[in-house]
């Protein structure tokens, strides 16, 4: 019950200093956090993912502006920034990871934080971001052939352009391992992701880094 009620009051008072814009006191926080907790994953989740959540649902409730979603954003991007140097690791294991947002998906947080979990992980890991075409998709990943490729989908409407990248995918690079999520899955999907091998869905950051331990890093 105790961690629960700290995550709790990271995450409320995080979640204050988001909808204030201050960025001063969202890093504060954060570095608080991190000197009390050692698994980013935590603050990943608990805190920083969470809060983005509410600061969503209120834009969607029409209770804050879009300026408003667009500085909370920007805030945690830097944030995540600003933990980089702190959970890249000199192990690395020689494997190699794209990810991405699909074109026209513009809300790259959620892949940015599995891609920091690849890294913690000691995987090399190129992050594309958001609106990635997926003609230059495919030719970055002919130029580094990835062990894995890690895609974004937060737009339901947007899932035909997600089983295109799988059905390129699975017609070039049959062995290749692709990972999915994101909030459009909520919705359904599942039945897309069935259709083709070796493409795994994963609900969040702790299902992501138990498969990565379990299925990946030593496949």
């Amino acid at each position: 019950m105790e961690s629960i009620n700290y995550l709790s009051t990271y995450q409320n008072e995080y979640l204050k200093y988001l909808l204030a814009g201050d960025h001063r006191e969202c890093s504060k926080l954060i570095q608080k956090f991190t000197a009390k907790e050692n698994d980013f994953k935590i603050l990943y989740e608990e805190v920083i993912r969470d809060s983005l959540y509410e600061v969503g649902k209120l834009w969607e409730m029409n209770k804050i502006s879009v300026a408003s979603e667009h500085l909370a954003s920007s805030i945690v991007e830097a944030n995540l920034n600003e933990l980089y140097p702190s959970i890249i690791t000199s192990e690395k294991n020689e494997r190699t990871a794209i990810v991405t947002c699909i074109e026209s998906e513009m809300h790259q947080i959620g892949i940015k934080m599995a891609a920091d979990v690849l890294e913690m992980q000691g995987w090399n890991v190129h992050f594309l971001g958001a609106n990635t075409p997926t003609h230059d998709l495919f030719t970055f990943v002919r130029a580094i052939k990835p062990n894995l490729l890690g895609v974004s989908l937060s737009i339901y409407s947007n899932m035909p352009t997600l089983e295109k990248i799988l059905k390129i995918s699975h017609a070039e690079f049959p062995n290749l391992r692709v990972l999915v999520g994101g909030q459009a899955f909520q919705h359904g999907g599942e039945e897309v992701i069935k259709k083709y091998p070796n493409v795994v869905f994963k609900a969040n950051l702790k299902e992501l880094n138990e498969y990565i331990t379990n299925n990946l890093n030593n496949a």
